[in-house]
């Protein structure tokens, strides 16, 4: 019983890691020109605020494709793991974008929290870009969905003691 459940838990964890790097990665090397230009949109709020940058995206966007590469080497499936690495992490940054867009409609200061939209935000649209390509059974599905929160709010909490951010969520 315990074995199944590292089983799946890794299974899951190596499904999602793409996304997962992609997401953690602008927070180290991010910062830069804001990817909205810092236009706002008719609501007179920013579209997506200061915190979302070209390089974060572009270094995001390189990290979690590398990690799909090389899952295809290890697994000698370079091309599959590779096109699955980089939807996965575009649709995490595309849902990260989202999430953004959505906090600031909001009116949700950069930095401050929103449950589940934070948390999940990125995953589920990394979910949706790589399903018509690859899905996980929804044991997987669901075993992402059950570890993604806490595994994200341990890594903003390391992130805010190395002082990589301003809150610790």
């Amino acid at each position: 019983m315990l074995d199944s459940l590292f089983q799946l838990l890794f299974s899951a964890i190596w499904f999602i890691l793409p996304a997962y790097v992609a997401n953690a990665v602008p927070v180290v090397f991010g910062g830069g020109s804001p990817i909205d230009g810092n236009r706002k949109f008719v609501d007179g709020r920013p579209i997506f605020g200061q915190g979302k940058t070209i390089r974060g995206f572009i270094i995001g966007l390189v990290a979690g494709s590398i990690v799909g590469l090389l899952q295809g080497v290890v697994l000698n499936q370079l091309y599959t793991y590779f096109l699955r690495g980089l939807l996965l992490t575009l649709g995490a940054l595309l849902g990260d974008l989202l999430g953004s867009f959505i906090k600031r409609r909001l009116n949700i200061s950069r930095g401050d929290m929103a449950p589940i939209l934070d948390q999940l935000g990125f995953v589920v649209f990394a979910l949706l870009l790589t399903g018509p390509l690859v899905l996980p059974g929804w044991d997987v599905v669901l075993a992402i969905l059950v570890v993604t929160p806490p595994i994200h709010l341990a890594a903003n909490f390391m992130s805010y003691k190395l002082g990589l951010k301003s809150r610790p969520y």
